[in-house]
């Protein structure tokens, strides 16, 4: 018996792009669908930057209609004022999809580059070289969604793992 394709999108969040990459997965098959980022305003004030990522994650969920959302992790070393402000856009690349009914599960940077590449501490060419093998398909057009195919595919790699352990 197949079981149904679960479609995954995964969100690189940040407060000047976020990332989003959209695969499906049926059994250990991976399919590309769609990536891309969206921008904010950087001229508008941080509320309205994170309204206008509520809005866009929003309405890509309900266009695309994913069964499941995985999140990157952020990891940040710079000033504490940049880790809030993305730690603010990272809740709404959160609750975006928690707000419309889907799972959300949230990956570390490190687990996503040991998972895609084989090493944590890859470089973020090599994570986008091997989303490309992975999903030979894929139309990359910025590190943002490399990054968020990146997420979708380890979401989809642990689920199965788990799936396989509870079996």
């Amino acid at each position: 018996m197949n079981a149904r394709a679960i479609r995954i999108i995964g969100i690189d969040p940040g407060l000047r792009h976020v990332g989003w990459g959209l695969i499906e997965v049926e059994g250990s098959r991976l399919a590309y669908v769609a990536c891309g980022s969206i921008a904010t305003n950087s001229g508008l004030s941080l509320a309205e930057r994170l309204a206008q990522i509520h809005r866009a994650l929003t309405a890509l969920i309900e266009e695309r209609r994913p069964d499941e959302a995985a999140v990157e992790e952020t990891f940040v070393n710079r000033d504490p004022q940049s880790a809030l402000k993305l730690g603010q856009a990272r809740g709404i690349a959160l609750a975006a999809p928690a707000l419309l009914g889907l799972p959300v599960a949230e990956y570390a940077a490190n687990v996503v580059k040991k998972t895609i590449v084989g090493a944590g501490h890859a470089e973020k060419a090599q994570v986008a070289m091997m989303v490309k093998i992975l999903l030979p398909l894929c139309q990359i057009g910025s590190p943002d969604a490399a990054d968020a195919l990146a997420v979708a595919i380890t979401h989809a790699q642990h689920r199965l793992a788990r799936a396989r352990g509870a079996a």
